[in-house]
C-alpha cells in the first residue's frame, strides 16, 4: 500500500522538484501533488515556483529521495544560494 511521502526529485534536465508522491509505476512515472520547483542561482536566493499536481515521466527522472519534514522545515531557503544542477548525460 502506498503512503503519501514528501519527496525531492532531480530531473534529467537538472530541475529540482519537491512535493507529495501520490503514485508511480514500473517505468518510474511519478504523480506528485503540491509540487514546487526550486530554482537555484549563485547570485540570488532560491526561488520557489508552485506547479501544483504534476505528472513526471520516468525517462525524465534522475534521482528521487524521501524528505525528512523536520529537517526540511529547519532550512531557511531564503538564505540558500547555489549553482543550478547541470543536465544529466546518457552514455550508450
Amino acid at each position: 500500500m502506498l503512503t503519501v511521502e514528501h519527496i525531492v526529485v532531480i530531473t534529467a534536465d537538472g530541475r529540482t522538484l519537491t512535493g507529495l508522491l501520490c503514485g508511480f509505476d514500473q517505468t518510474t512515472n511519478l504523480i506528485i501533488s503540491d509540487t514546487e520547483e526550486r530554482i537555484f542561482s549563485p547570485e540570488e536566493t532560491v526561488q520557489v515556483e508552485p506547479l501544483g499536481l504534476y505528472l513526471l515521466r520516468g525517462e525524465n527522472v534522475a534521482i528521487i529521495g524521501e524528505v525528512d519534514p523536520a529537517l526540511e522545515q529547519s532550512i531557511d531557503w531564503e538564505k540558500v544560494k547555489g549553482n543550478p544542477i547541470k543536465e544529466t548525460k546518457v552514455f550508450a
